[in-house]
Order: structure tokens, then sequence, then C-alpha cells
């Protein structure tokens, strides 16, 4: 999840329009009371191995479709094999299992939100996009903050560090590759307002996700 919008405000023309449309779905999933707990160390690492759970079935999807789909939009400079989480978040889910952490409940949130994923993939791919960008874009800015938090809250109940936002290569740096990919988009105009209006639904399958994990 994220505590701030997914890059700088000095990113290239679209991600500045991205960031604009999103600006107040993101305040409103700051307010969520999951989201606040965890930046202040109140979460259970039951909370947090519910947040892993959820999430992966939605990143393998991204990571499945991911790449076609952005090609074929024009968008070939993604670094995949550096941004991916699925193999960190089954890896996360395995270690909490052994050190005890008992299992979560399926989430009916990300089962909605993976059919949604699912659904635009086929119908329209330029809008899941919007999806891709604020998962990732999320993990690279504000979710740095929240993996600090998590960490500490893990390390005091004995339990393992989490692998999902930890990523090999700088955030800066993948940051900037991501934005530098959603600039290549080859969008008409259409295209482009319906790239921007999905970028706050994405927000708010987030924010529904969140809500659900408090």
């Amino acid at each position: 999840m994220t505590t701030s919008l997914p890059g700088p405000i000095s990113a290239p023309p679209r991600v500045r329009r991205l960031h604009a449309r999103i600006g107040a779905a993101h305040r409103q999933a700051e307010g969520i009371a999951f989201s606040r707990a965890l930046l202040d160390g109140q979460v259970s690492p039951l909370q947090l191995a519910a947040l892993i759970r959820a999430l992966a079935p939605a990143y393998a999807h991204l990571e499945r479709r991911g790449p076609l789909i952005a090609a074929s939009l024009g968008a070939t400079a993604l670094p995949w094999d550096d941004l991916a989480r699925s193999a960190a978040l089954q890896h996360d889910q395995a270690r909490l299992a052994a050190a005890g952490v008992p299992p979560t409940p399926t989430s009916p949130a990300a089962l909605a939100w993976l059919a949604e994923l699912e659904r635009l993939a086929d119908q329209a791919p330029h809008r899941w996009l919007a999806h891709l960008y604020v998962r990732y874009g999320g993990d690279l800015s504000g979710g740095q903050q929240l993996a600090e938090q998590a960490q500490r809250i893990l390390a005091a109940h004995g339990l393992p560090n989490l692998e999902f936002w930890a990523f090999a290569r700088p955030t800066a740096e993948l940051k900037h590759a991501l934005h530098d990919a959603f600039e290549q988009l080859e969008l008409t105009p259409d295209q482009e307002e319906e790239l921007l209006a999905e970028s706050e639904a994405a927000f708010v399958a987030t924010q529904r996700l969140l809500a659900e994990l408090a």
C-alpha cells in the first residue's frame, strides 16, 4: 500500500497528469484506519500476513499479463525482472507460515480487484495499465515507509522481515524507469483520459482492501 504519490512533482508530463488525478483518492486512502495504524506501528503480524496474502494473486496477474500488454501499447522499457513482486510475496507467505503466523481468510476485496484486473486486461488494456502504475509506483514510494514500520512490528514479535518492499535496484532508479515506460505509451486522446480515470479506480480498490484489513 502507499503513503505518498508514486513519483516526484518533477516527473514527466503523463506521470504528472496521473498524479494530479489520483491525489484526492490517495488522501482518502491515507485516512483509512489500517494505513494510519501501520504508520504508527500498531498493526499485528496477522494483519501483515493478511495483507501479503491479499496482494499475491493480483501481482501474479500483473506480472503474467503485463509485459505483453505494455509492449503492445508501446511501453517497452519496463524493467519487469526488477519490479516483479510475486516471488517475494510467495516467499514472505511461506516464511511467516513457517514462523507460526496462522493462515488468514481469503480477501473478498482482493478477489473483486483481481476479477476487475482480468476484465480490463481483456477489454481495456490501456485502463489496466493504471493499476500497474499505481501498484508499483506506490511500492517504490510510500511503500518504503510502510516497509520500515512493518519490519519493526515483525522484529518485535521475533518474526522474519518481509521481502515484498525490498527491491534489488535503487527505488529512485526504478521509479525513473517506470515513468519513462509510461511516457512511451502510444494512446489516443480517449485512451489517455481513460487511463487517468482508471488510476482513481485503482486507488479505490486499494482503499477497499485496506478497509477490510482494518
